[in-house]
């Protein structure tokens, strides 16, 4: 159960959401025209002006059928009639409280990381930088995932608070914003691009007038990412590849269009579900799964293994893999952090060049002889 947990972190982190001004999508209407910031992310969209920026959020959750508009307003600055509608943030914060290990990398890549005020159930962070200031108080706990310490947030008052959201069935964040709280909702879990996601960095830098900060380090990430693909330019993804575990009578294979599957792509490996249309994950029967990747030459296992051993003390059934048998299994969620946090699930999506240098050293090791995994790890 606590490794589940930590997957629902990685991709919803707070089951709320967000009570705050929205736009239905047939009344949302482009609300700038200079140019947007953000090239990669989808769900993202950043308009620089002088003085303020407006920052929407595009597709929040599945099926959404609103966006979200926030005006960042620097000090003395002046918004046009037209957005006082919106939500309105004064930039740059001085503190904010995030409900998601993926965003504490980003201020930590922008040094802003003493600006975080609190985390719900803080033994999800693992980075030993913010776990300092967690440690001597500076970072409060806030509650756990999906139960927000209202009183504690009020009487702390941040800046920010910054959530998700994947209904609009929890009154709590209403009631936030309704004591005088500021809320913005984003959805990087909602990004399938590896660069897309990591895009999200720019949001941050915004939010604390490190734009200059957060484009450099983005940039230092797209010219790693695409290094990293032309090692592997000429290749042919030759290698077939499982990827996935058993979760109680389910296994969940990553759909083609998901985020694992595009990791898989630009290595040049051959993914045995490619062509299962969608983002997210299929559950399928065991039966299915090992009749289609009975022979595949490589696994990538879900979980916090070691060795092949524990896996199969797990289920007794996973021996009948080739991978298995070939001890050729890995994982990316073996590192475990001090407090109890998956590493993988903090630092990967902020990271993606180094997710897919792990990829490629797995399929093509002799491109990378002298690289050192970052997550992955191969099973003992």
């Amino acid at each position: 159960m606590k490794l589940f947990a930590y997957k629902i972190l990685f991709l919803f982190t707070l089951l709320t959401f967000v009570g705050c001004k929205k736009e239905t999508k047939s009344e949302n209407k482009p609300v700038s025209n200079s140019q947007n910031e953000i090239e990669y992310a989808s769900s993202l969209a950043i308009y620089k002006h002088d003085g303020y920026s407006i920052v929407k959020v595009i597709n929040p959750w599945p099926n959404a059928e609103n966006d979200f508009t926030y005006i960042l307003k620097e000090k003395n600055s002046v918004v046009p009639d037209s957005l006082q509608k919106y939500n309105t943030i004064q930039v740059p914060l001085q503190s904010i409280v995030v409900t998601s290990t993926t965003i504490v990398p980003y201020l930590e890549m922008l040094g802003v990381e003493n600006k975080l005020a609190g985390f719900p159930h803080t033994d999800y962070i693992s980075s030993p930088k913010t776990r300092k200031l967690i440690d001597n108080g500076t970072v409060k706990n806030v509650g756990q995932n999906e139960k927000l310490n209202m009183e504690q947030l009020i009487e702390m008052s941040p800046e920010l608070i910054v959530t998700f959201g994947i209904d609009n069935n929890n009154p709590m964040i209403d009631n936030l914003t309704k004591s005088g709280l500021k809320v913005l909702i984003q959805a990087d879990w909602m990004e399938q691009s590896p660069l897309g996601k990591a895009e999200w960095i720019k949001l941050y830098g915004a939010l604390f007038g490190k734009e200059k900060e957060a484009k450099t380090q983005f940039d230092a990430i797209i010219k790693n990412y695409k290094e990293a693909l032309n090692l592997v330019a000429t290749k042919k993804p030759t290698a077939t590849v499982l990827y996935g575990s058993m979760y109680q009578d389910q296994w969940y294979v990553a759909k083609a269009n998901s985020w694992v599957a595009q990791f898989l792509k630009d290595s040049k490996a051959n993914y045995l579900w490619s062509d299962v249309e969608g983002t997210g994950s299929i559950g399928l029967s065991f039966e299915k799964v090992l009749e289609k990747a009975k022979t595949a030459n490589y696994w990538i296992a879900t979980g916090p293994y070691k060795t092949v051993a524990e896996l199969e003390k797990i289920n007794p059934h996973y021996s009948q893999f080739d991978a298995f048998k070939t001890k050729q299994v890995y994982t990316f969620e073996g590192k475990i952090g001090a407090t109890g946090g998956t590493i993988y699930y903090e630092s990967a999506p902020s990271r993606p060049d180094l997710v897919l240098k792990d990829f490629i050293k797995i399929f093509h090791p002799e491109l990378l002889p002298n690289y050192t995994f970052t997550f992955a790890q191969k099973l003992n």
